[in-house]
């Protein structure tokens, strides 16, 4: 998340942004504490201008039901929460106590009267109706600088509250008897409707009991599929007994009807006898005599006689129509017996065939039914449910309508008065609390509004990652920030004029000496390709301290055995002879100049540390940096020296740390937070590039711990300030990221 004024570098995570915010606060505490308490002082003040409020308080038991809880009838009249309604009821019920009508009636009846002697505006009465939580009571509180006036109120809105739930109750219940005696005439008619079809169905479908009906269906139709069963296989033994005597007797059915009725009749038996005899005595005689011989002659012709007697009397028997040979009445008896069964089996078979007609019709008639049964019994269920509804709701409206009856003349309603407001005998000091702690809240929320305000509009570069982010420089080294009250011994009989600024000289195994000791290893990390040997050590703008970090860098790199020399190339505000208490009555612009030899113009502190002040200020500086003498010069050094630091003017406003950053192995910025601005620091940017100098990196000095991140320090212990004489005791890491 980008914010204008706070820049955010690629590769830092987005939890570190809530850790800025933080440190703007902490920068800008002073302010956000001078809102806060200004807004307290001013929301006590206003507190202690209140009048003393006095709060009266009563309470209602509002019952479920909307009828009398003593009478129990007229229960659920105008009831809707089986309409399953969110939210708690006591809610409405609170809505209906500060409705407008009950607080003109109270304002009506107290008569309540302004400043002008008019009636009270309703929406002036500020009355609270809370519902009490797992309960059935409604909360209901004024306040009012009159304690008498507040519990009168209080009172007269409860009375009247409870007045208005009575008047609703009865109406409430005028109404329902209104609709359910417009309704209760429908309600018969369809009761009626309902049993009237349900009989005609009954009637139609000749219904007594379905469920029974349909058992007993089921059973027949088992029962007559079993008979039918059984017949089919009587019939079928009885028509093969039938086929086996047919077969036997060789007579159609009709010709063994026939021959078995004129067997039974005695005159037919009586000629058939004598016919047999004739016919016996013609065969005989035939054998002995010709067909022309008296005998035969006369034998035939009783023959012919006989069969005609026996055609009439057969003819007698059976009809005329009927024509039966007197062979087939000539048969045995055991033909005779057959031809009898024949007829019987014929009889049996055909008694049989006709059970079985009968038994499969029975069988279809109860199939019909049971197959129509599943729709005659929806079709009853469907009426009996309509029948069950309307009966219902018949017998409803008629109960209702007796309850409504009984409601009407009812004058208790479902809300009582539990608890009478009394008059308050101490004031409340809610009000007072309320504006003490909105107060507060609104001087936090607007205390910190004012750090960020401030803050934003603040363009001085405030964090080293502001810094950092601004230059594009590699970060080499972070000096903490320290003071130097207590002022300590020097390291050499003749450093007692040394500056405590110079603070790696004064305080060697302190954090800033750590701190310093980092920046020459970095220095020497970076430069292991082309060791960085002169160095230019300048920043935006003045103030930043960068004669501080040349001087310590330079001592640092002494105390490591390195042999250098500090060059105070600031020939406008020369600072390293106060640092180190030398005089500066010739240095480099003598030498340049040639006024001055080299070895007249250098100082000697340490053994391994010598120092070239500024000398006299000339009139153009820039022009005796950027000489042929200087170059000259800056090759001599080299020579004499492993490392030459040089102290340098801010980049803006001159141009002699551009043009002899040129000259040298690299430069190094200086960057203190709360010192130089965006655009200064932007300024100088740009100038180093033109230049085209070896930029080694960017020193953040005067770091103040507390105003960083934590990935940029990490102590043992909570120190953001550094002294001198305590830090020597005081051990601990600094790194940069």
């Amino acid at each position: 998340m980008q914010t204008k004024g706070y820049p955010e570098e690629k590769g830092y995570p987005e939890e570190i942004d809530v850790q800025k915010y933080w440190l703007v606060l902490k920068r800008r505490w002073v302010v956000a504490s001078g809102v806060l308490v200004s807004s307290v002082v001013l929301a006590g003040l206003a507190a202690s201008t209140q009048r003393p409020a006095y709060q009266a308080t009563g309470k209602i038991l509002v019952q479920g039901n909307k009828t009398s809880s003593l009478t129990g009838v007229g229960e659920k009249i105008g009831d809707l929460e089986s309409l399953k309604r969110e939210g708690n009821p006591l809610d409405t019920q609170a809505v209906v106590v500060q409705s407008l009508p009950i607080i003109q009636e109270v304002i009506n009846t107290l008569k309540l009267k302004d400043k002008d002697g008019k009636p009270v505006d309703p929406d002036a009465l500020v009355i609270k109706v809370d519902p009490i939580v797992g309960t059935d009571v409604l909360k209901v509180s004024f306040t009012s600088d009159q304690p008498e006036l507040a519990a009168a109120i209080v009172n007269q809105l409860m009375k009247s509250y409870i007045a208005n739930n009575i008047l609703t109750n009865r109406a409430e219940a005028l109404a329902a008897g209104e609709f359910v005696s417009k309704e209760l005439p429908r309600a018969k008619l369809d009761l009626d409707r309902a049993t009237e079809a349900l009989r005609r169905f009954k009637t139609q479908n000749q219904i007594i009991q379905l469920e029974e009906e349909a058992t007993a269906a089921v059973e027949t139709l088992t029962n007559l599929n079993d008979q039918i069963n059984l017949a089919r296989a009587e019939l079928a033994d009885v028509s093969a007994q039938e086929l086996a005597i047919r077969s036997q007797v060789n007579l159609e059915a009709s010709q063994a009807v026939q021959v078995t009725s004129l067997n039974q009749i005695p005159g037919v038996q009586e000629v058939l006898k004598e016919l047999q005899k004739v016919q016996t005595k013609l065969a005989t005689e035939q054998g002995l005599y010709t067909a022309e011989h008296p005998s035969i002659v006369y034998l035939k012709s009783q023959e012919a006689a006989l069969n005609s007697l026996l055609q009439q009397r057969t003819a007698q028997a059976v009809g005329d129509r009927i024509q039966v040979s007197p062979g087939n009445l000539q048969i045995g008896e055991l033909r005779q017996k057959l031809a009898g069964e024949f007829l019987q089996l014929q009889s049996q078979r055909q008694g049989i065939q006709r059970k079985i007609d009968a038994l499969s019709s029975q069988q279809k008639a109860y199939k019909q039914r049971a197959d129509i049964l599943p729709f005659l019994e929806k079709r009853q269920g469907e009426l009996e449910r309509a029948l069950l509804v309307a009966q219902k709701n018949y017998e409803t409206l008629v109960t209702r309508l007796q309850e409504i009856r009984v409601a009407e003349q009812q004058t208790v309603g479902n809300a009582r008065v539990i608890q009478s407001a009394l008059v308050p005998k101490k004031a409340s000091t809610a009000r007072q609390i309320l504006l003490l702690a909105g107060g507060g809240f609104v001087g936090l929320l607007l205390g910190i509004a004012a750090a960020f305000f401030v803050d934003l509009i603040d363009r001085r570069l405030k964090t080293v990652k502001e810094a950092e982010a601004l230059f594009g420089y590699t970060l080499l080294g972070l000096i903490p920030k320290f003071e130097t009250n207590q002022p300590s011994e020097a390291l050499t009989s003749d450093g007692d004029h040394i500056s405590p600024r110079v603070i790696v000289a004064k305080s060697p195994r302190s954090v800033i000496h750590e701190a310093y000791q980092m920046l020459q290893a970095n220095l020497k990390f970076i430069s292991l390709d082309r060791k960085a040997r002169t160095i230019v050590v300048t920043s935006s703008v003045s103030g930043e301290g960068k004669s501080e970090v040349s001087a310590n860098l330079a001592t640092v790199m002494a105390q490591a055995g390195r042999k250098v020399l500090l060059v105070d190339a600031d020939m406008r505000q020369p600072s390293q002879h106060h640092l180190w208490g030398l005089i500066n009555s010739v240095g480099l612009s003598n030498v340049i100049a040639d006024e001055n030899d080299f070895s007249e113009a250098v100082q000697t502190v340490t053994s391994n540390l010598s120092v070239l002040t500024a000398g006299v200020m000339p009139p153009n500086p820039l022009a005796l940096i950027d000489s042929e003498r200087m170059n000259s010069l800056m090759e001599m050094f080299t020579k004499q020296y492993d490392y030459v630091i040089f102290d340098t003017p801010s980049l803006v406003g001159t141009a002699d740390a551009a043009v002899l950053g040129k000259m040298a192995g690299g430069v190094l910025v200086v960057a203190r937070p709360g010192v130089a601005d965006s655009a200064s620091a932007a300024a100088a940017k740009s100038l180093l590039a033109r230049s085209e100098a070896n930029i080694l990196g960017l020193v953040a000095n005067g770091v103040n711990v507390k105003h960083e991140p934590d990935n940029y320090f990490y102590y043992s212990s909570s120190r953001s300030e550094v002294k001198t004489a305590p830090v020597s005791r005081q051990r601990a890491t600094v790194s940069s990221k």
